[in-house]
């Protein structure tokens, strides 16, 4: 049995002052969350004059309604998706390949990762960078948004963390005794023993191209490949109680009456923007969290 240790007076004071700082702290970060999810379902009325800060008020779909009949949003959305999971797919296995080759033993070793890790602080900047891209033939392509930002140094130090870690050289002299190559050896030993890195690139490269506005902003200028994040910047920043705004929701409004109900939906749905675009993330989270601990610990590591 182990010995038990008699907390005092102080200890206890301490405790649950300590609790109490971590449950306010927690109310602060949940509030606004909590506070946008209520105002998606209340009725407008309740929203403008800034009853609905607790519970619904006058429980309504219509904001969602508005979102989802807006043929733009939809597309956005979908784009958003495609980006995601395909530029997701290859950062990772780009990171991958990357990371087990810096834990190899080459010549110039030290060279390349100093260069690696020089990109981290510095860059070309902005226009050096567009101009670069504009004559690859990369503008207003959906290439671009998927190419750009592949690769993040960050996770690729992570991951070679992980892999020179988690994966002992004697399997490579083991495999390579029956003759195997680098490419077998990676994707039959290194690929099935690092399915928690993995799982964590997934998380930071999905979260990180779901978010991506900007990206959008500077390169494309067809709005059919805009991402759901870019139209979502749009929408929060237009949409007020101005007649105008109103029209980004019901373009199709001929008549006052019309444009007064669009006014009220606009006053919801963005709101409701925000509950729709971050649901994705949320889900993510919760499927990939244990992965998530994980990976946090590993880039906490020195290699």
């Amino acid at each position: 049995m182990g010995i038990k240790i008699k907390s005092t007076g102080a200890d206890k004071v301490f405790d649950a002052a300590n609790l109490l700082f971590w449950i306010l702290l927690l109310g602060v970060i949940l509030y606004p969350l909590w506070l946008i999810l209520v105002a998606s379902v209340s009725e407008p009325d309740a929203v403008m004059l800034g009853r609905a800060f607790l519970l619904p008020v006058g429980f309504s779909w219509i904001g969602y309604e508005a979102v989802f009949q807006h043929k733009e949003l939809l597309s956005s959305y979908a784009n958003s998706v495609f980006y995601t999971v395909v530029g997701s797919a290859i950062s990772v296995a780009v990171t991958m390949m990357a990371a087990y080759a810096l834990t190899r033993t080459f010549r110039g070793k030290k060279a390349v990762n100093l260069y690696i890790i020089i990109t981290m602080f510095f860059s070309g900047g902005l226009i050096p960078q567009f101009l670069m891209n504009r004559s690859l033939g990369l503008y207003n392509t959906v290439f671009i948004m998927i190419i750009i930002n592949c690769v993040s140094v960050w996770n690729l130090m992570v991951a070679r963390t992980f892999i020179a870690s988690n994966v002992p050289d004697e399997l490579y002299e083991a495999a390579a005794i029956d003759g195997a190559s680098h490419f077998t050896y990676f994707f039959r030993i290194v690929l099935p023993l690092s399915g928690t890195i993995i799982a964590v690139l997934t998380v930071y490269y999905a979260v990180a191209r779901w978010n991506d506005y900007f990206t959008a902003l500077v390169y494309i200028r067809d709005r059919v490949k805009l991402p759901l994040q870019t139209v979502l910047r749009e929408v929060i920043a237009t949409l007020t109680t101005s007649t105008s705004d109103a029209d980004f929701f019901a373009a199709y409004a001929n008549d006052s009456e019309a444009i007064s109900e669009a006014i009220r939906k606009a006053q919801v749905a963005k709101y409701c923007c925000i509950v729709v675009s971050t649901v994705p993330t949320v889900i993510l989270y919760m499927l990939m969290q244990k992965y998530f601990v994980k990976g946090v610990l590993i880039g906490s590591l020195k290699g």
